[in-house]
């Protein structure tokens, strides 16, 4: 046999193992596959086209065009819900991205037995989402709660914090600043990587710790920062279970707690109009796409890198 005829051979069962592994792959890849486009891609091109419809869930779909939208425009409750999830986001965000931040810089100095306070402050970010810290709360900040017992003892009268509407968001957004384990730890993870040996030439300058914190800590911290912002934005305009739970899945009173996501779950599932639920679950995925591109855009003005 010639050499080009052995060559020729060679290349064509190298082709066909190729075409074996290949298929091999693909199998393992397949459960993945089918969860992508049977439970999220599936689902999610379902809800645009309800979005345009009038569906109730009993009935076939009625096309509608944009009138769902339109209906947004004219929502006084659906506005609260917005005005009511900003003043969410806006206040636990920076403040539990700050506790967290905080807290790090306090471990990052080589705390005895840091692995263990290290789980402890993460422990809440992997309980805060649950059910049962959610009805927790309500025991804490209720009438009769472990807050007013402990006020009581100081002389102080308590009330009903999850009952008066100029104090129930104010103990949903404690309960998201309470998480601050899962930034924490991620901000823990950035400190060790500063090189030691900025801190050595600010200290040769005669740079307090203040000024080190402000100087070398936080630029050089800040794509860290960003990534947490981002990822703390989608996750509070996403919050569900503790403004269900907590108030009961009314809202709370006045509409207090009532998030959007709430607000959507209660016209999608309590009033049975799923196209105009739809219509806001893709509003909302706007305003999460809009904030997010707001991040990236403007963290070219204060985020660093040490390159």
């Amino acid at each position: 046999m010639s050499a080009l005829g052995e060559l020729g051979s060679l290349r064509g069962k190298k082709t066909a193992g190729q075409k074996k592994d290949n298929l091999a792959g693909y199998l393992f890849l397949a459960p993945w596959l089918l969860g992508l486009f049977l439970i999220t891609i599936g689902p999610m091109l379902a809800s645009l086209y309800l979005s345009f419809t009038d569906y109730n869930l009993i009935q076939a779909p009625k096309w509608i065009g944009l009138d769902n939208f339109a209906r947004m425009l004219s929502d006084q409750r659906l506005h609260n819900s917005l005005r009511v999830t900003f003043t969410y986001v806006f206040v636990s965000v920076p403040l539990q991205l700050a506790i967290a931040l905080l807290l790090a810089v306090v471990l990052d100095r080589g705390v005895r037995g840091m692995a263990f306070y290290r789980s402890i402050f993460y422990l809440p970010s992997l309980l805060g989402s649950s059910v049962a810290i959610a009805i927790l709360w309500r025991q804490v900040f209720g009438t009769t709660g472990l807050l007013n017992q402990l006020l009581d003892v100081i002389g102080i009268e308590g009330k009903g914090w999850i009952s008066d509407p100029s104090t129930a968001l104010g103990t949903l957004v404690v309960l998201n600043v309470w998480t601050f384990g899962s930034p924490m730890v991620i901000f823990l993870a950035g400190l060790r990587q500063i090189p030691s040996m900025y801190y050595e030439a600010a200290s040769v300058d005669g740079a307090g710790t203040l000024r080190r914190f402000f100087s070398i800590t936080l630029p050089l911290l800040t794509p860290i920062i960003f990534f947490n912002l981002v990822l703390q934005i989608i996750h509070a305009f996403q919050a569900f279970t503790q403004a269900f739970v907590v108030s009961g899945g009314s809202g709370g009173p006045s509409d207090s707690t009532m998030f959007f996501t709430l607000y959507l779950y209660d016209r999608g599932f309590g009033n049975f109009d799923m196209g105009y639920a739809s219509a806001m679950a893709w509003f909302l995925l706007v305003i999460i796409g809009i904030f997010t591109a707001a991040n990236f855009l403007l963290s070219k003005y204060w985020v660093f890198y040490d390159d």
